[in-house]
């Protein structure tokens, strides 16, 4: 059922090869890439503020965390007394 099903007659590899000459590959000129230092830098502070940004949410993120297992124990203390 799942076997490969092969033809009849199959059909013999041809007799003569082709030989090409060796080619020369071609050098296509690569376009001129120019990077003004204006880019650079924008880019550069654009890093820098989401890095900082980066942090700023972690550090909330942390401090929230830290707030909400405070208020957790000092609600469990409560409701022993």
């Amino acid at each position: 059922m799942f076997l490969p099903k092969y033809p009849d007659n199959p059909t013999p590899p041809p007799a003569h090869t082709h030989t090409t000459a060796e080619l020369v590959p071609m050098r296509r000129p690569s376009p001129q890439i120019s990077v003004s230092t204006g880019a650079v830098a924008a880019v550069l502070v654009g890093g820098v503020v989401l890095t900082a940004l980066l942090a700023a949410v972690a550090v909330t993120a942390v401090s929230v965390a830290v707030a909400a297992v405070v208020l957790r124990s000092m609600l469990r203390d409560q409701h022993r007394r």
